[in-house]
């Protein structure tokens, strides 16, 4: 090509050959396969360190280096095409940290703490790379170069007599005369009695002033240091002023007969109970919740109320109708109530720690108990000659047995591993069965603190409740996974499979299980506020009804749950109001948790 732009037909021309030679050559671009390099900051390391061969990059994988690097060397980029998957060029295998790559210093533990606690108390430190030391100058020429570890014993000395000699100086200077010299709240008085670590201490910064639970736990504590080194502690509970107070007209009526006297114009009849049907009467006077309500022994002519206001209140259902007595004596909320086989006493106890024996009539205590823990239930021994004998169920796992004539412990059944909710005496009375938030049932000997039959399956539930059949020969336990299971009490305690009742949700509340008198129904409350009835032979719903807008936390019936002159009443009480319901057929106490029908909160009705 270059031949024929030479080349012209009047090259015999000087003139022409002259132009031809000033042409422009046009050359063609060039291409390069070579991967593309970022070598800015390579060219720049180069430019500056020049033609010295120390001055190269580094290689990443090298292990040793026979050189002393530079900075620049050392944060030079990576020779080489960029990193596929690292933003800065860092080869992944190189980082150790999200910022780059760290290497740990390597050095004693002692000559760090050693330079460490000298900066800290002297102001000064060696610095670890190199022969100076930072810090303040001054203190160092002042202590002459030592650490905390390396002070002479005459430096030492010399310390404690210069501050023995500050201390006596500061207490010439206090004037003796000064009349805050007895105050511990002022300045003079500390600087007199420096005798513990806390003298320096002013007014406003002492030790604050413990919560109530962890002055329970102090006074806990104490009781349990005394009797390990075999102190008598007293264990009482809350102190409260006991009295009552009598509502109805008269205590005797002109015959001089007791107000607590059942009528003798009636005569109770239970040949056969039916399903309750209709609203007859509501007491009211309670401020607070029931918490347990019990019918007058085998007349059930009087209606005894442990209520959340911490009084007990007992009414009646056959005349009048009215609060006959109040009973004051707990400082807290009562828990639960029982009466004698005759009706003339009953227990009460509370969350006060305390159980007390009140007289019926003339609304006395003739006697407290308490084991310094909350009781959860209060049983009498049924039998007539052992009306002396108390069992209650405590928070701290144990079953405590007292003899009430003479007020000592005789027994304490401690075999469970969690509070004991209920105690149900079974086999003439010979035996009792309590049931626990440990998940089991336990059968003892009366007197005896050994378990004779532990009933504990996986599958088991807590019972809150349990009722004895009115022929003695079944308990039906109230379990919180909505049924109701029913329990031989003859020898084995077996679990009878063939009968169970369920339908109504009863899971996270204790409802109360029962029977009628007859024992042909079983009943139970329910969360909904709804009243079962069973039938006990085909074990099906006979019925359910409506009772309270909140839960209906229980029901009671039996034997001596009964009205005289009617074949059956029903009492509703609970956690809002108090309701006692008398119905046309089955003796039947619940207790919800809120009222019905409109009525007020704290009542007592009966249908």
């Amino acid at each position: 090509m270059d031949l024929i732009q030479s080349y012209s037909p009047t090259s015999d021309n000087p003139s022409d050959s002259d132009s031809d030679s000033e042409t422009r050559i046009i050359k063609l671009p060039t291409k390069s396969s070579a991967p593309k390099i970022d070598d800015t900051a390579l060219s720049l390391i180069q430019t500056s360190s020049g033609s010295n061969p120390n001055q190269k990059p580094l290689d990443p994988t090298q292990h040793i280096v026979s050189y002393n690097p530079t900075y620049d060397q050392l944060w030079a980029p990576i020779y080489g095409p960029a990193h596929p998957f690292a933003k800065d060029g860092l080869a992944q295998g190189l980082r150790n940290h999200k910022l780059g790559s760290v290497e740990d210093a390597a050095i004693a533990s002692f000559h760090f703490d050693e330079q460490y606690n000298t900066f800290q108390s002297l102001g000064y430190a060696a610095d670890p790379s190199a022969t100076h030391f930072v810090g303040d100058l001054n203190s160092l020429e002042a202590n002459r170069g030592v650490t905390v570890f390396n002070i002479p014993q005459s430096e030492h000395k010399r310390r404690r007599l210069q501050n023995k000699r500050d201390v006596d100086e500061n207490e010439y200077e206090v004037n003796e005369d000064n009349e805050d010299k007895d105050n511990p709240a002022t300045d003079t008085w500390l600087s007199k009695n420096r005798k513990s670590p806390w003298a320096g201490k002013k007014d406003n910064v002492g030790q604050e002033e413990l919560t109530e639970e962890q002055k329970k736990y102090a006074e806990e504590h104490a009781k349990k240091k005394a009797e390990e080194r075999g102190e008598k502690v007293e264990k009482t509970g809350e102190v409260f002023e006991e009295k009552s107070m009598f509502h109805g007209k008269e205590e005797r009526d002109y015959q001089g007969r007791s107000w607590i006297t059942p009528p003798k114009d009636k005569k109770a009849d239970v040949e056969h109970c039916y399903i309750p049907k209709r609203l007859e009467h509501t007491w009211s006077g309670h401020t607070k919740g029931v918490s347990a309500i019990r019918f007058f022994p085998k007349f059930g002519h009087l209606i005894l109320s442990a209520g959340m206001d911490t009084k007990v209140k007992i009414w009646d259902v056959y005349n009048s109708r009215k609060c006959m007595r109040t009973y004051m004596g707990h400082s807290k909320a009562v828990r639960d109530i029982c009466f004698t086989n005759d009706g003339s006493k009953f227990l009460s106890a509370g969350y006060d720690k305390n159980i007390k024996y009140w007289d019926t009539e003339t609304g006395k205590v003739i006697s407290t108990f308490s084991t310094g823990k909350i009781p959860y239930v209060v049983k009498l021994n049924p039998d007539d000659d052992k009306q002396n004998v108390l069992l209650a169920g405590m928070s701290d796992k144990k079953i405590v047995q007292w003899d009430m004539n003479s007020g000592e412990i005789t027994q304490e059944y401690d075999q469970h591993l969690g509070a004991v909710n209920t105690i149900t005496f079974v086999d003439d009375n010979r035996r009792f069965v309590t049931s626990s938030d440990d998940k089991s049932l336990r059968v003892w000997e009366f007197g005896i603190p050994v378990v004779i039959k532990y009933i504990s399956e996986p599958h088991m539930h807590s019972m809150p409740s349990i009722a004895v059949h009115p022929n003695s020969n079944w308990l039906a336990a109230q379990s919180l996974d909505n049924q109701i299971l029913i329990y031989s009490t003859r020898e084995r305690f077996q679990l009878n499979k063939k009968k169970r009742f369920a339908g109504h949700i009863a899971a996270g509340y204790a409802c109360q299980v029962n029977f009628s008198p007859d024992g042909r129904f079983v009943m139970s409350g329910d969360g909904e506020g709804k009243m079962w009835y069973w039938n006990w032979k085909t074990c099906k719903v006979f019925r359910s009804m409506k009772c309270h807008e909140g839960v209906c936390i229980g029901c009671s019936g039996g034997k001596g749950d009964r009205h005289i002159g009617e074949e059956g009443a029903v009492g509703h009480g609970g956690w809002v109001c108090a309701v006692g319901r008398r119905w046309t057929g089955v003796w039947m106490l619940s207790v919800g948790t809120s009222a019905v029908d409109g009525l007020m909160p704290s009542q007592l009705f009966c249908r």
